[in-house]
């Protein structure tokens, strides 16, 4: 499973609009569906390498695609077989379904079919599950290598319904843009490899995956201090925090003081009693302050959620602590970075619905912070309407400690000044990065490791 690095996401919405906009502006549609088909066609072209294709098309434009990539097929001197699920109803797929000069056949008289199965029945713009029956009929063609044309058809684009494909594809086209169902599961991974095809639209939107990492060379001029000081503050668990203070260090960091701890799991972190908790947030050095790993809710983290909130200090808040800041950062929003995973973010904002992005912006509206809502499928989301996605992960993520390990790094991007949203992300990206390095067998503790 892969995407496509800091490439742009588009909702069916969008998507449309964009189409709209192509029209107006010159850009006939139709160029555009021949644009698209031909893409699809050098796609199956390579998966093909020669053997036969089935191109099962759908009623609509996305069928009218794949009416287009058959006829380029068909002249490239492969054996194209159409099948098609119903007449073309739209007139972008009437004329489509023109050009096309060999036969069609029925899906159910095309099951002793090809190796490779281009799937351009549906597309985006699917608003209820698939009938029983066709759902029954394309599972039969399960075991040959599949194409997809945008999305697998049986899959709901915009990632606000966990309706799964009968037919899973090995690599999806996506035109254009790739659409929330790409980079949310339980989707993603039934889309397999995701490739991007410019057809001609300028996707403009907030919305992309996530950007390849850039390692940041510290300046000439670069000391301890201006590289960014991070203040953890442990709780009544400190191993957590230790990770967190250990890893703000190793991402980059140039001073850690780790507060309420006695032991450092780096020789290079100072260690301070709770009596300094009010002079170090003062320090004006103190570029970001993290708090929250291994801090369970109640009374203490309350005290010292709202001291951390009153510094005006820039903020990454993990676990019990976004809670116990929400009540603030709604009335007065800072600078700041929250990191829930599912439950914790559940229990912050349950009133809130739609898709996986669609949640995180709304959070991150409604705290005035950004948010990066953990998972798989992680997704960044900034008040401003920018969002990240960072899917795929590291499945060796899910173990514990990690997002403690992503908090401190939060904190070391967030003390270096600039965005917090730019922060997050470069975080995100730096704890996948660690993960892919590390590889099987992961353990918090191999994040922070040289």
């Amino acid at each position: 499973m892969s995407i496509p690095a800091d490439a742009p996401i588009l909702t069916s919405a969008a998507m449309r609009e964009a189409e709209a906009a192509c029209a107006v502006q010159g850009t006939p549609l139709s160029e555009l569906m021949e644009l698209a088909g031909v893409a699809v066609a050098d796609i199956a072209w390579r998966m093909g390498a020669g053997a036969p294709i089935l191109i099962l098309c759908g009623p609509g434009n996305n069928g009218g695609d794949g009416y287009v990539a058959a006829r380029v097929l068909a002249a490239r001197g492969v054996a194209v077989r159409v099948a098609a699920l119903a007449e073309p109803a739209t007139d972008l797929a009437k004329s489509a379904r023109a050009g096309w000069s060999g036969p069609v056949e029925t899906i159910d008289a095309a099951l002793a079919s090809a190796p490779l199965i281009v799937d351009a029945l549906f597309g985006v713009g699917l608003s209820r599950p698939l009938a029983h029956d066709l759902t029954l009929l394309l599972r039969r063609f399960v075991g040959r290598r599949v194409l997809a044309v945008d999305v697998p058809s049986g899959v709901e684009s915009d990632g606000n319904a966990d309706w799964m494909p009968p037919l899973a594809a090995d690599v999806t086209l996506a035109l254009s843009a790739l659409k929330p169902a790409h980079v949310l599961l339980p989707t993603a991974p039934a889309c397999g490899r995701v490739l991007l095809a410019p057809i001609g639209i300028a996707p403009h939107g907030t919305m992309r995956t996530l950007p390849p990492l850039k390692a940041a060379t510290p300046a000439a001029t670069a000391h301890k201090f201006n590289r960014g000081m991070v203040l953890v503050f442990a709780g009544p668990m400190p191993g957590a925090a230790g990770l967190a203070s250990a890893s703000a260090l190793r991402a980059g960091a140039g001073y850690v003081v780790l507060e309420g701890s006695e032991r450092a799991p780096l020789s290079a972190i100072i260690t301070e009693s709770d009596a300094r908790f009010g002079e170090r947030l003062s320090d004006p050095r103190v570029g970001a302050v993290v708090i929250g790993p291994g801090f369970p809710a109640g009374d203490e983290l309350l005290f010292d959620v709202e001291a951390a909130l009153d510094s005006g200090k820039p903020l990454v808040l993990d676990a019990a602590a976004i809670s116990a800041a929400l009540p603030r950062l709604c009335e007065t929003p800072c600078r700041a970075i929250l990191t829930p995973h599912e439950g914790e973010f559940a229990r912050a904002f349950p009133e809130l619905y739609g898709s996986k992005i669609d949640r995180a912006k709304a959070a991150a509206v409604r705290t005035g912070a950004v948010v990066i809502y953990k998972g798989a499928d992680t997704i960044v989301a900034a008040p401003d309407g920018r969002v990240v996605a960072a899917w795929p992960g590291s499945p060796w993520l899910a173990t514990a400690g990690t997002g403690d390990v992503l908090a401190g790094a939060c904190g070391a991007m967030l003390a270096r000044g600039g965005d917090a949203f730019d922060a997050a992300v470069a975080a995100v990206g730096w704890h996948i990065a660690q993960a892919a390095r590390i590889g099987r067998g992961l353990v918090a503790d191999d994040l922070v490791r040289e």
